[in-house]
């Protein structure tokens, strides 16, 4: 009996860690090939203005088949719009940007109610990337911001679940915005589906701890955000034009991760097209450099 309980814990401790470390798993698309790619930040930043459906075709052109939704609120009335063209130009609907405010008793307000609701009507069972304003940990201690988070994002998971969605935690500055704290809040839920994304372009303090931190995050995280890099900014670089995101895409291919990579369109008063392309010529010349020649045929 002694040794059938030993092993039963065994094996549920073994289940534990699959969950966990399913999360890269569930992605069959090598890391840097061009079906891995996902489109971020190309909704608000785009000088175009660019409707839905013109957005769909853009990526069409460009070859990106992910699609993660940025907005601001004058983009929310076409939501709907927004996720049944890219359903039905075969672009998947990787995530939903998911700002809480705060500032209330309640910890949502009537803009993420009104996401989930439009998630709910279009079955768009999708991630939502969740970070806070900085004011709804104001004034706070490290321990009673630890309380607070806690409390919100379990709530907001439980929400996400009931809708079928995944809720993953995005650093974006500020306390929420550390690796550190966000782990020991998904240690804290103990929920299984929590997960994080990683954007290079909040990151610019941790490079130097960036392969200590990727050691720490991996089990987490489901994707990379990535941007050029120099220490110290600017803050939005295309790729390649950096001297620091060639060692930590290769670190990060070192470590195994095989999540999805976002490339970003987030610059001011630019034609987005134009600022992806950019990205894509730089990550291209990145692969070349590290002998991904698997990768850039895909390109």
């Amino acid at each position: 009996m002694k040794k059938l309980t030993c092993c039963l814990l065994g094996t549920l401790f073994l289940l534990s860690w699959v969950t966990r470390s399913s999360w890269a798993q569930k992605n069959p698309v090598p890391l840097f090939a061009k079906q891995n790619l996902v489109a971020w930040c190309i909704v608000p930043y785009d000088s175009v203005k660019r409707t839905p459906e013109q957005r769909a075709q853009m990526l069409q052109e460009l070859g990106i088949k992910k699609f993660a939704y940025d907005w601001r609120d004058q983009h929310l009335p076409t939501m709907a719009q927004e996720i049944t063209t890219m359903r039905q130009a075969g672009i998947q609907l990787k995530s939903v940007w998911f700002w809480v405010n705060g500032g209330s008793d309640q910890v949502l307000d009537k803009t993420n109610e009104f996401i989930l609701e439009t998630l709910k009507q279009q079955k768009a069972h999708t991630e939502l990337w969740l970070s806070f304003n900085e004011k709804y940990f104001a004034g706070l201690t490290d321990q009673e911001k630890l309380k607070k988070a806690v409390t919100a994002v379990d709530y907001i998971n439980k929400r996400a679940q009931a809708i079928n969605c995944t809720l993953m935690l995005y650093n974006h500055g500020d306390w929420f915005g550390e690796p550190e704290n966000q782990i020991k809040i998904i240690k804290a839920i103990g929920a299984k589906n929590l997960g994080m994304v990683y954007n290079f372009h909040h990151a610019h303090e941790q490079v130097k701890n960036f392969p200590a931190l990727l050691r720490q995050m991996k089990p987490y995280l489901t994707t990379v955000n990535i941007n050029g890099m120099r220490s110290g900014g600017p803050k939005i670089l295309p790729l390649g034009k950096g001297d620091l995101e060639e060692q930590m895409l290769k670190d990060l291919k070192a470590s195994g991760f095989t999540g999805s990579l976002g490339i970003i369109g987030h610059t001011e008063n630019e034609d987005v097209k134009q600022v992806l392309e950019g990205n894509l010529i730089g990550l291209k010349q990145i692969l070349k450099n590290l002998g991904e020649t698997a990768a850039l045929q895909t390109y």
